[in-house]
């Protein structure tokens, strides 16, 4: 076996070596080995097609990644009012297919058709494409996400990143920061913000480009107490520095770092039945827990290189690591939606685990003409290391911050992958293959452990070959039908390969997960107010690993499948296109919005057969309204309606969610827009479940967590920078004075 172990891991070394010289060498793979021929190879001129910024969509190319032939989305946040506190049912308010398992704390939770929405295991989380979770396969939960504050756009794409992005089943959303302006040598920002609960959330930053070099920094920082009784305050701080060296010529360089800091309470969970303390009925906000916090801290920094080999021939490589921290510690003795009681309430479980992770990740795409037509070929690497340990501790106190040891344990994660996509293009056919070889090994050793004898040494190697297509055809102008289909995989975590309950044990056939998925669809925006994208899926989800009883093992295959719709249009817009018109310019946009998901998911095989899995409602619809005049005033009115469905596969009553509709209504007016050609100011605010519905999206272990009732704030943010090179452009003020408006 070990022989077997050193002979793949040899293997995979002369893979490495390989690719990584091809990439050193990128004019390797497309030299002619006769000199002759090099001497009088045929000019090539390839132009890119045009990317729509304003589109829902995104481009078929972009930088080193292809696109065509992907359901893909995105989101544009200065479309919307300022959002604060990261709130996601407003941010992701257009993207069909995801669910936003809501929480009163920092942390994120998202849901991907029918997928376990904690901590967005399930899918590839990132930021200007670089992964964010703790640990790519050890520990895929995204606990860290950018302030949105720094966010430009949101770009989500759905089955087939996993051959673009890695294995995860659940698609792929990238954070995409903004870069420093490049119109101004300086530039400072400021955003301020009350609310509810003693809600405050404060945005510095300066940003600027002298000669080559463009700088961006900030900070940021935002607290609250919470609706709930007791122990539900929490705080961010966070922080970042961003350095661009030609952001604009043929080599750019792009060097970041960010550090994060949270710290909340978990004021724990709720029940309908509780005979020990209020239920969820009669007191939401009541706190079960006083002494459970939880702590998350991040330091990370990446460099990333652009560089034009050519007009046809472009390189990009992101080198990034850092370290990832997370303590928590809760109170033992208590149940679900219940008080700890008994002699376990005097003394609490402190967990703590820290990563330290480095990755590379460089792409090559070429385009190139074949048979008259023009391709685009793309090919590259992914390598990761993380090393990490874990640490859980017995304390003496419910309130304790450190204890006598329970389970120790160092953990390690090697990963590589390479892969490679070809657009092929006749004329409106589009067809792009795709493959991707994932190789990648995991140990976890035990130091320690209270609950067992014998200590573990685990070993895992594994190689998955994932393969897929994207087909699209240009059925009329900015009107395109598009299939694709592509395999994912789910390799087993570090808990689930150790675990560390008292008595559990895992199975020795246990093997990764392994899904497809299947899309085929219609989407255009054949008009500047008009766009769509429906579409039908499946997601075959097979060898899920689970617990029955004290095993883990793989516990069954479940089929996802439904219908999804998005659709925009600005009726004003229409209005004037049809009768020549121009009331847009007058009185604004007026663009109402669906987004829907339908879902019918199931086990049909393992012990949940025939069950629902968790977090897979009937239907999720978010719809509402956009305002906008002249970029001056925004008012979004939004809604998000949730069917019934369950916590947990097993379809257990005490862990059924309720279906709910949420609406929120956000406003901003721009007092000033470049006035004296250096200040913006903006006023904002908003009312976050306008209604008061009473309503939770997300049940723990400890109970139901409730949803934050009707909840205000309001903001004012501004710019001041040296002068514009933008010239001719007069501010909003100079129209209030009767000067007319060059908007």
């Amino acid at each position: 076996m070990k022989q077997s172990v050193r002979n793949e891991r040899m293997q995979s070394a002369i893979k490495i070596g390989a690719i990584l010289f091809l990439l050193a060498n990128p004019t390797f793979l497309f030299a002619d080995s006769d000199p002759k021929n090099n001497e009088t190879m045929k000019e090539v001129t390839v132009r890119a097609s045009k990317v729509d910024s304003q589109s829902p969509f995104l481009p078929d190319v972009k930088g080193a990644k292809i696109y065509a032939g992907k359901k893909t989305s995105a989101i544009r946040l200065d479309e919307a009012p300022t959002i604060t506190n990261n709130n996601y049912r407003q941010a992701l308010s257009k993207t069909p297919g995801l669910l936003v398992s809501e929480e009163s704390t920092p942390l994120f939770s998202l849901g991907y058709r029918g997928l376990d929405p904690h901590r967005a295991q399930f899918m590839q989380i990132m930021k200007d494409g670089i992964p964010i979770h703790a640990d790519m396969f050890g520990y895929p939960e995204a606990y860290y996400t950018p302030p949105l504050q720094t966010v430009e756009s949101i770009e989500f794409i759905r089955g087939g990143a996993a051959l673009m992005y890695g294995p995860q089943p659940g698609g792929a959303l990238n954070f995409v920061t903004q870069k420093p302006v490049t119109d101004r040598k300086f530039q400072v920002e400021s955003e301020n913000v009350f609310g509810t609960d003693n809600y405050f959330s404060n945005y510095e930053a300066f940003t600027g480009t002298a000669g080559p070099v463009g700088y961006l920094g900030y900070f940021h920082e935002r607290e609250g107490d919470g609706f709930r009784a007791a122990n539900s305050d929490f705080e961010v701080i966070s922080s970042g520095m961003k350095v661009t060296i030609n952001q604009t010529g043929d080599t750019r360089l792009t060097l970041n770092y960010d550090e994060y800091h949270e710290e909340h309470g978990e004021p724990g969970g709720l029940s309908l039945t509780s005979t020990t303390n209020p239920t969820y009925e009669a007191d939401r906000s009541f706190a079960t827990r006083q002494f459970d916090r939880f702590r998350l801290e991040r330091y990370y920094a990446s460099a990333i290189l652009e560089h034009d080999i050519s007009d046809a021939t472009l390189l990009e490589a992101r080198l990034y690591g850092g370290n990832y921290r997370r303590y928590s510690k809760r109170q033992r003795g208590g149940g679900f939606g219940t008080i700890p009681t008994g002699g376990a309430a005097n003394s609490n479980d402190i967990e703590e685990q820290d990563f330290y992770n480095l990755g590379f990740e460089p792409r090559l795409r070429h385009d190139y003409e074949l048979l008259g037509e023009k391709h685009t070929l793309t090919v590259g690497t992914h390598t990761f290391f993380s090393e990490s340990t874990r640490t859980d501790q017995r304390g003496a106190s419910a309130s304790a911050d450190s204890g006598a040891i329970r389970n120790e344990s160092d953990r390690s994660m090697e990963y590589f992958s390479v892969f490679l996509e070809n657009l092929f293009r006749w004329k409106r056919l589009s067809v792009t293959p795709s493959v991707r070889f994932e190789h990648f090994w995991q140990r976890i050793e035990e130091h320690a452990n209270a609950t067992r004898a014998d200590l573990i040494d685990r070993k895992t190697f594994d190689v998955v070959p994932l393969f897929g297509i994207g087909v699209v055809y240009e059925a009329a102008k900015a009107v395109e039908v598009y299939t694709n289909f592509s395999q994912s995989y789910r390799p087993e975590i570090f808990t689930q390969s150790v675990p560390t309950g008292t008595n559990q044990v895992v199975n020795e056939d246990l093997h990764e997960g392994f899904g497809w998925q299947y899309d085929i669809g219609l989407r255009g925006r054949p008009l500047p107010f008009l766009s769509w994208d429906t579409s039908f899926f499946i997601l075959d989800f097979k060898d899920q690993i689970g617990t029955v009883g004290n095993t883990v093992q793989n516990v069954g295959d479940a089929r996802h499948y439904g219908v999804e719709l998005f659709t925009e249009a600005d009726l004003i817009g229409i209005y004037d296109f049809a009768k020549r018109t121009e009331f847009v310019k007058r009185i604004g946009s007026f663009s109402p919005f669906v987004s829907l998901t339908l879902l019918d998911a199931e086990f049909y095989e393992g012990p949940s057969s025939e069950r629902q899995p968790q977090y897979a409602p009937k239907y999720n619809l978010r719809t509402g309204v956009n305002y906008e005049w002249r970029q001056c005033v925004k008012i979004n009115m939004s809604s998000t309606f949730v069917g019934d469905h369950f916590a947990d596969d097993a379809s257990t009553l005490n862990r059924k969610i309720p279906s709910y509709k949420v609406w929120d209504l956000t406003g901003e007016v721009k007092l000033f827009r470049n006035l004296w050609k250096a200040v913006d100011m903006s006023l904002f605010g908003g009312i976050n479940n306008l209604f008061d519905e009473k309503y939770y999206s997300r049940i723990r272990g400890d109970g139901i967590d409730p949803a934050y009732g009707r909840n205000l704030y309001g903001g004012v943010k501004f710019s001041i920078g040296s002068p514009s090179k933008r010239l001719g452009e007069d501010s909003v003020f100079s129209q209030y004075m009767g000067k007319g408006y060059a908007g």
